[in-house]
């Protein structure tokens, strides 16, 4: 099993910055990509972004330009830096596991908030 917990979320003002870390546990061995997703209240879980363990990256369009998501392979922890933060993005920002034979784990979230 894989244990994932998000930190770095809070309420910043529009145009600020925030980053994100997902600390992962466990069986992280066997972990081939890892993601960040977002949930906004009245809206589904959205990708926000992706990274393989070779460091191959996806973005949603909505991020692009703004957040940078990467790893640390050695310390088992992933990051989002968000820039140029927007109002819409706020949400509860999950990170997520997928092992190489496909089973998902999912962090409990952690809350950002941006104000206009």
């Amino acid at each position: 099993q894989v244990q994932l917990v998000e930190s770095g979320g809070g309420l910043v003002q529009a145009g600020g910055s925030l980053r994100l870390s997902c600390a992962a546990s466990g069986s992280i061995f066997s972990i081939n990509v890892m993601g960040w997703y977002r949930q906004a209240p009245g809206k589904q879980r959205e990708l926000v972004a992706t990274i393989t363990t070779g460091g191959k990256t996806n973005y949603a369009d909505s991020v692009k330009g703004r957040f940078t998501i990467s790893r640390d392979n050695a310390k088992n922890t992933m990051f989002l830096q968000m820039n140029t933060l927007k109002p819409e993005d706020t949400a509860v920002y999950y990170c997520k596991a997928v092992q190489s034979y496909g089973m998902p784990y999912w962090g409990k979230g952690t809350l950002v908030t941006i104000s206009s």
